[in-house]
């Protein structure tokens, strides 16, 4: 029964996707409003009416929300967003449904660059995107060469990019270790969390995750050409090389701009393409959007649930997606091997 209700909601989901694309948005509204309302602090829907029409309204419950649970709620949907599709755009350019900017070490080479960013630059905040950028893009790139040296498989890509992620996770690891006044919260960088993030930083990275979330609808109909095949790319005129390494690029930016926000929050990459795709068809032009609203859904829910699990206290939301995630990953290893064997 469980399987025929699923085939018949993926049927309709994709046979009305303006119809989805509005749900996703309703969505959307019902998670940042229920996340303005929950957490340590107790505020009810009066006080978010006044606030909102400029009412009366207590001066801790205005701070909780512009200070707190604003900026959160914003950098959480924006990090979902970002890691989502650079999941997917990375999964499409390498061929490889495992591969996602936490299992290849885009994260963790975006996060060196942020340290050695805030070494040299402590007080600007651009930069950290920046080197953010410089260093998703060194180690995706890296990762690729590697791969693509020696066999471009789907275990070689992953294992290529475990090696790296390992090499930057050192090499922060050292930074930290000269240097710890660096990095205000080390357990939320290296989990991953928003407890420490503020609206100065949310306004000049958002601006980035913009740019690759333009870039990734503009290389949509490009991204439906190449998974054709390469020979099948070629020959109907697409520059197979240079759409991979755009590809590429616009990923490593949307990553590099979250690893900024949230630090080295994993699995969202992989987690949410994949229902995406269990759910729609493979076109990119409707994947796209649908990756990026359920993506910033996907980390807004679980940032919610961090905060309020064990009230008061609050839990860096990278918990939670690898308690997540971990069984994920190796659901989809397993999966794979027994369709091999089919």
């Amino acid at each position: 029964m469980n399987i025929y209700l699923k085939s018949y909601i993926q049927k309709y989901m994709k046979q009305n996707k303006l119809i989805s694309l509005l749900l996703c948005f309703i969505i959307t509204v019902f998670l940042i409003i229920i996340s303005l309302f929950v957490g340590a602090a107790n505020i009810n829907i009066k006080d978010i009416i006044s606030f909102t029409f400029g009412g009366t309204t207590n001066n801790t419950v205005s701070d909780v929300i512009l200070y707190a649970r604003l900026p959160r709620i914003i950098a959480a949907y924006f990090c979902g967003i970002a890691f989502a599709l650079a999941g997917l755009l990375l999964q499409v350019t390498l061929n490889n449904p495992l591969a996602s900017p936490g299992v290849i070490g885009v994260n963790s080479g975006a996060g060196f660059f942020v340290v050695i960013s805030s070494v040299l630059f402590p007080s600007v905040f651009y930069t950290k995107v920046i080197f953010a950028f410089i260093g998703a893009i060194f180690t995706a790139l890296l990762v690729y060469g590697i791969a693509k040296k020696t066999g471009n498989n789907r275990s070689t890509i992953v294992m290529s990019g475990i090696a790296i992620s390992s090499l930057m996770s050192a090499g922060t690891d050292a930074v930290i270790t000269l240097k710890p006044e660096v990095i205000i919260d080390k357990t939320s960088f290296y989990i991953g969390g928003f407890s420490t993030v503020n609206i100065e930083l949310i306004k000049y990275t958002v601006v980035f995750i913009f740019i690759g979330l333009i870039g990734a609808f503009l290389l949509s109909s490009r991204l439906n050409v190449l998974l054709l095949g390469d020979e099948v790319a070629i020959s109907l005129g697409l520059n197979v090389t240079l759409c991979r390494f755009l590809s590429i690029m616009c990923g490593a930016l949307l990553a590099a701009s979250a690893v900024c926000i949230g630090g080295l929050i994993g699995f969202v990459g992989l987690i949410v393409p994949h229902i995406v795709r269990n759910i729609f068809d493979t076109d990119y032009k409707w994947l796209i959007p649908f990756t990026a609203l359920i993506g910033g859904e996907f980390l807004l829910f679980c940032d919610t649930l961090a905060r309020i699990i064990f009230i008061p206290y609050e839990i860096p939301v990278g918990i939670i997606l690898s308690f997540l995630g971990a069984p994920f990953f190796l659901y989809q290893l397993f999966n794979k091997k027994r369709r091999a064997e089919i």
